[in-house]
């Protein structure tokens, strides 16, 4: 199989979509402006393990529900020599309490690549269009979050030519912690896992471990420890040949106003 960087959005603590609060007294809006050292996301580097800068806003409607967006500045589909240099997440959904300490979440995400090119890679034949959809269900209990998306069209560009056959059910597990140190510090473990459907070699694994620092005034600096057991062919930089899933560490700075 090609050498294929499978595109994946916006999900560690460092870049993840931002959470929407519905605390009653709160704001029903919010923003938030972040640079990091490298976009990962599910473990892979979407800018060449290189820098970016990130964005977005949240609206928290009545009932529960809300809608945001979000945007990073990314690499992979501009390494195929094609046009796409941004990634715009669209997602809205419906967060709930079951009882008190356990909550659910359920939406839909649309990963945007705008004017993505990267279906004319090789003339065609290599990719699909990089836009996905997904919906996404979420439970949480204390400070421990599962999590699972369903791809409801290609993953990422991602397509079985030799099969003809599409990557549309893929899904990406994920089991996530939220700890409190105290003294503005907090603690996320994360384990998740990418199936890939009709693709071999294209499902992994991937682990972080993330420390956060509340600074106050709505600013935060935060450093990880990522990796990923990923095929280290199937996902390695068309540019340079670099492994975008490995171990390594990286920090983010966020502003939230």
């Amino acid at each position: 199989m090609k050498k294929t960087p499978l595109a994946l959005a916006a999900t560690l603590a460092l870049t993840a979509l931002p959470s929407v609060s519905f605390a009653e007294d709160a704001s029903p809006s919010s923003f938030n402006l972040s640079v990091t050292s490298d976009y990962r996301y599910r473990g892979i580097s979407q800018t060449r393990l290189k820098p970016a800068l990130q964005g977005g806003a949240d609206y928290a409607l009545p009932g529960g529900f809300y809608i945001g967006a979000w945007a990073s500045t990314i690499k992979w589909i501009k390494d195929w020599d094609v046009k796409g240099p941004l990634e715009l997440d669209l997602y809205g959904g419906y967060k709930g309490e079951i009882q008190k300490d356990f909550g659910y979440d359920v939406g839909l995400l649309q990963y945007a690549y705008v004017g993505n090119k990267l279906a004319e890679v090789g003339g065609g034949g290599v990719f699909k269009n990089a836009n996905t959809t997904e919906i996404y269900g979420a439970l949480t209990y204390g400070p421990v979050t599962g999590k699972l998306s369903y791809a409801l069209t290609n993953l990422f560009g991602n397509y079985n030519f030799a099969t003809n056959e599409k990557t549309s059910g893929s899904w990406y597990f994920d089991l996530s912690g939220s700890f409190d140190l105290g003294s503005g510090f907090s603690v996320v473990p994360h384990v998740g896992y990418q199936k890939v459907a009709k693709i071999a070699n294209a499902s992994y694994a991937d682990y972080s471990l993330t420390l956060t620092k509340d600074l106050g005034s709505g600013f935060s600096v935060s450093g990880a420890i990522v990796g990923t057991d990923a095929d280290k062919l199937f996902y390695a930089s068309p540019v340079n040949g670099k492994f975008l899933g490995k171990t390594s560490g990286f920090v983010s700075v966020k502003y939230v106003f």
